[in-house]
């Protein structure tokens, strides 16, 4: 059953979750990520539906976070890449990885990443790209209009927590 789109919010994070949020779309990415490319690879490892699978991989390729390449002509059989915009969802899969298992992993994490340079257990953090100071929470941060801004966002009734871009006071 495809469930109803978000899309016509005037929201970046709606958009994207319109095309990453559904839970299958996460885990296919999520495998991608760690090296599982072939479609029986993905059906096997994730025990998805074959359906399903198909469905949710066109969904990935159409919305360009993954790419379809052959690797097997006769019978044709295809790998799926991650395209530099399915590249760019690490830092939030990194994210959702580090929240999952300290809220949910009793036990300590399934997998652990170690970061290459230094060789320690990478456990992301956010942090300001100009200045690298940590940021922990929204209440480190501001709300501002866009340029895109005109409503509709999911956002509108946060207006206390939006600020004038103009001087940086709340606006009324």
């Amino acid at each position: 059953m495809k469930r109803t789109s978000v899309a016509h919010l005037n929201s970046g994070s709606a958009k994207a979750i319109d095309v990453v949020g559904e839970f299958w779309n996460l885990l296919i990415i999520r495998a991608v990520f760690m090296g599982v490319t072939r479609f029986e690879g993905l059906q096997s490892d994730l025990g998805i539906a074959r359906n399903i699978l198909t469905d949710r991989l066109s969904t990935l390729i159409e919305a360009d976070v993954l790419e379809k390449i052959v690797y097997n002509q006769k019978p044709e059989r295809f790998e799926y890449h991650l395209t530099e915009k399915g590249e760019d969802l690490f830092a939030m899969m990194s994210m959702i990885k580090k929240w999952g298992d300290k809220w949910l992993m009793d036990h300590g994490q399934a997998v652990s990443l170690t970061h290459g340079s230094c060789g320690e257990v990478f456990v992301p953090v956010m942090a300001c790209q100009h200045c690298n100071e940590s940021v922990t929470g929204i209440d480190d941060l501001s709300l501002g209009r866009g340029p895109r801004w005109g409503g509709h966002t999911g956002w509108d009734s946060s207006h206390e927590k939006l600020m004038d871009p103009t001087n940086g006071s709340p606006e009324k």
